[in-house]
């Protein structure tokens, strides 16, 4: 299962349908949350969504063509960012615009959400997110269940621990020295 497509059932369908949305637009994306930690060794992972991060300039075409490709636009609270189900599969499709700030209200991410292309994608095929743009990511959500999957990437990834390190430096110090935190909690 080294790429999206290669998922199982339901889910694989919901790739295949993404996967013509985003030939039909030109457009980049890759996967990341839970089946992109799933993807990077953490197999315990289980989730039932997908989440992809798009381009923002995009996001418009692509909410227009998915609509008309078995997916439905659910209506988003405001400040939210727009999410789709896939009418035949009920599985919904979070998506991850490039320049959204991860985090909370109460606790805004220092960064945003890079372009898919700086995360390892191609045109017109999902991709998994590399596994320094995951952390990244994870790291500029800063919950609880993302320090966790954190943690057992690092387990499960330890002949990665330095270049994981070099880019979150490049990124935000505070990623980098909350990244060593998490390190210190590996077994």
């Amino acid at each position: 299962m080294l790429e999206p497509q290669d998922l199982p059932g339901r889910y694989g369908r919901v790739v295949q349908a993404l996967d013509r949305v985003l030939a039909a637009c030109g457009c980049e994306a890759v996967v990341g949350g839970g089946w992109a930690v799933w993807r990077h060794g953490y197999v315990g992972r289980v989730t039932q969504d997908i989440d992809i991060a798009l381009p923002s300039d995009r996001i418009d075409e692509f909410l227009q063509a998915a609509a008309v490709s078995g997916f439905e636009l659910l209506v988003a609270s405001e400040g939210r960012w727009p999410k789709l189900t896939h009418r035949e599969t009920g599985i919904d499709v979070d998506i991850l615009p490039e320049g959204g700030r991860p985090g909370t209200a109460s606790r805004p991410a220092p960064t945003t959400i890079p372009h898919p292309k700086l995360m390892g994608a191609v045109l017109g095929e999902l991709k998994y997110i590399a596994l320094p743009s995951l952390v990244e990511l994870k790291l500029a959500a800063g919950r609880l269940r993302d320090d966790a999957d954190i943690v057992e990437l690092i387990r499960e990834n330890r002949d990665q621990i330095e270049e994981l390190r070099h880019h979150l430096r490049q990124v935000h110090q505070q990623y980098a020295t909350r990244f060593d935190e998490l390190i210190a909690q590996v077994d």
